[in-house]
């Protein structure tokens, strides 16, 4: 390995002070820049909660936006995390800018991932994660305060997938918003830009040997196990994959987000298209992807099939990439405002 320059060495350990600075200073854990340390009356607050789904003990953030008052309706999102992250990073900064704007808010950490429960650990099934963002609607439909009437959703990277699969058949959600969408199954299967489509059938193969393992009660086997080097990162072909090692390995990085998943979950994961049955989506629709993500067309092919959403949108972050929508502040405030004004017609505005 190359020797880094002493800038670059020092950078990095600034990148690395400062992440483990935040994890000690916060209380919450929270890694996003002007997270809550504290809860502060006429603020925001967060409120760490937890709740069972089938069993599994779920993790999460509940934000309640400036002098919240239990008893007066609010209309509520929720949030859902990226794959490998946790509620702490981009869930969580974007929970807490949509309660500065009123709303109330829950990220939640995935079952099997984060600090939720769940055995073997970090199990990555589209059921699962579907089924995780029912499990927050439930919650927090009946937190103090919250108008089931305005329910809308957020979905984040393989969040966003997951998003639009739960908004086809769960109508409770009245607005539903993707930010940089990832089909997790398709890239699983093909592999990013189509990458992996020759090496399918053994992949599968491998997955099948790994379920037969676990079942048996053997060693359970993980994929995207392998501790990547910044150099490593520096080589990859996508900016997807070469900032995202940043952002979760250096810049933001908490302590309970991996990118790891078990094999055996790629029996789920190949099999699944976030972008079917979009026809079934009749809510109103916002999709926003940078200009410069790699995985725009993901969003593209997705929006396009939206031929039923009671309205459509595709907002585009002018030179933004994917990874850059997380954190980036110009970009981040481009998010949010738009998804304020597009709640704002859609929740506020609309629904009894």
């Amino acid at each position: 390995m190359k020797k880094l320059s002493v800038a670059i060495f020092i950078s990095m350990l600034v990148i690395h002070c400062t992440t483990e600075a935040q994890l000690k200073e916060n209380p919450f854990t929270l890694v996003y820049q002007g997270a809550i340390t504290e809860n502060t009356k006429g603020k925001v607050n967060i409120h760490p909660v937890t709740y069972k789904l089938h069993g599994i003990e779920i993790a999460a953030n509940v934000y309640t936006p400036p002098n919240y008052d239990p008893k007066v309706s609010h209309a509520a999102v929720v949030v859902a995390h990226p794959n490998g992250g946790v509620k702490e990073q981009v869930a969580g900064l974007y929970a807490q800018r949509l309660a500065e704007k009123g709303y109330i808010t829950i990220a939640a950490d995935a079952a099997y991932q984060g600090a939720s429960g769940g055995t073997p650990r970090n199990v990555d099934k589209p059921a699962n994660r579907i089924e995780d963002i029912h499990g927050m609607a439930d919650f927090i439909s009946q937190y103090p305060g919250v108008n089931i009437a305005k329910l809308g959703l957020l979905g984040v990277c393989g969040g966003g997938g997951y998003a639009l699969k739960a908004a086809q058949s769960d109508k409770r959600f009245k607005a539903i918003a993707t930010l940089s969408m990832f089909n997790s199954g398709v890239v699983r299967r093909n592999g990013f830009m189509n990458s992996q489509v020759n090496t399918i059938q053994e992949r599968l193969r491998q997955a099948s040997i790994a379920r037969a393992q676990e079942a048996s009660g053997g060693e359970v086997l993980y994929t995207a196990n392998t501790e990547i080097t910044d150099e490593m990162a520096d080589k990859m072909p996508f900016d997807l994959y070469r900032e995202g090692h940043y952002y979760y390995h250096r810049t933001h990085t908490h302590p309970n987000s991996t990118f790891r998943y078990t094999t055996s979950s790629l029996l789920d994961l190949m099999t699944f298209d976030a972008a079917t049955n979009m026809d079934l989506i009749d809510q109103p629709l916002l999709m926003m992807a940078g200009s410069k993500a790699d995985t725009k067309y993901m969003t593209d092919e997705a929006f396009a099939k939206a031929a039923n959403a009671k309205s459509k949108e595709f907002f585009l972050i002018e030179g933004a990439t994917h990874i850059e929508t997380y954190w980036k502040p110009e970009y981040v405030q481009q998010a949010v405002n738009k998804l304020v004004d597009f709640y704002q017609n859609n929740l506020l505005t609309s629904n009894p």
